[in-house]
Order: structure tokens, then sequence, then C-alpha cells
């Protein structure tokens, strides 16, 4: 997606330890209308599979899944918590998940109210690199049963193994940004 590409060159920071800077529009502020284009975007690639819910995982994934489920006719989202609120049932799917940026370990968790047998699940994110929140969420919609269509990635990071990982599984990913390279400021895409 060559305005994604152009919006990170613009507005993206590469930083140390391999970590991409795009608070100013993807995560921290967001820039509703350009997600609003995102969430098209992944609508027009899965089209075709029949989603009808759309999992993440809290924080940073929730803008994007929800503009993706609005593309969709309004369909749902579940995002997966990392901290169980009190109110929380205590009927929920748990899967394991480090994260990459924050370099910590999390038991995400999803109730059983939201996610069945019969959903058809598109997984949304904001990063691929290793492929920790990916396995993650798919887990859990194994252990509730439901199908996992594909991967919805908004910035992959092509050097890291998160792709071959998901791949390797058998799902399918399509990432909107891919990044070849980062090294001191420099940011170089995969060209398609």
């Amino acid at each position: 997606m060559k305005l994604l590409e152009e919006k990170i060159k613009k507005e993206g920071k590469a930083l140390p330890n391999d970590i991409l800077k795009v608070d100013s529009f993807l995560n921290h502020q967001i820039d509703v209308a350009f997600l609003n284009e995102i969430g098209k975007e992944f609508q027009r690639l899965f089209a075709n599979e029949g989603v009808n819910k759309v999992l993440t995982v809290e924080a940073s994934g929730i803008a994007m899944a929800v503009t993706t489920a609005q593309a969709f006719g309004n369909i749902p989202v579940v995002f997966a918590k990392k901290v169980a609120a009190a109110n929380m049932s205590k009927d929920v799917y748990c899967a394991a998940l480090h994260s990459y940026t924050r370099q910590r370990d999390y038991n995400i968790t999803v109730s059983k109210e939201y996610l069945h047998e019969d959903d058809v699940v598109l997984i949304i994110d904001d990063f691929l690199a290793n492929g920790e929140a990916l396995n993650a969420l798919i887990s859990l919609c194994k252990q509730a049963g439901a199908k996992v269509v594909g991967c919805g990635i908004v910035i992959e990071k092509t050097y890291q193994p998160g792709l071959e990982r998901i791949r390797e599984m058998g799902y399918r990913v399509e990432s909107l940004a891919r990044i070849k390279h980062m090294d001191e400021g420099v940011i170089e895409f995969v060209e398609e």
C-alpha cells in the first residue's frame, strides 16, 4: 500500500533495537481518515472469505480492527485482553504472548462469550515481527473452534521470522507495508 509507505517515510522514525515509531498516526495518536483507508484495504483483500468477526490484541490493534470491521459492514471486533478485568468472566480462552516492543510476557484472554466455533475470523494487528501476537491469537481461535481465514498486518518487518512462522502454520498473511531494512533512521521497503 503505497499510501502507507509514504506515511511511514514522512512520519515514521526508525529507532534502535528494530523499533519503528509510528505513533503520530497509528498507535498513539490516530489518523482516523488514514485508518479508514487501511480498513478498506483489508476488506478488499479478504472480501471473499466470509469474515464475520475481527480479532486483535489490546491496545494498538484495536483502532485498525475497528476500521476493518466497519469496512466489512460493521461486524463485531473482539480484542484479547492482556490484563483480566474484575468484571470479566472467568470462563475464558487463554494464550501466552511475548511482546517484542515491551519485552514482557502476557497471558492474553478472550471471554468464551465472544468467540465461537461458527466464527470466521480475520486477525488484524499493527506489526508483524516474530509472530508472537498472531500465534497467540490463532491459539485463542483454535481453542474456540473458530476458523481463521487470514491475518491482516499493517507493517511487517520482513527481516524477522514472523511471516514465515505463521505461513508455515498454514495461514494467509497480508501485509500492507513490508519493511526490508531499518538502520540509523533509514527505512527501506520491499519492492513489490
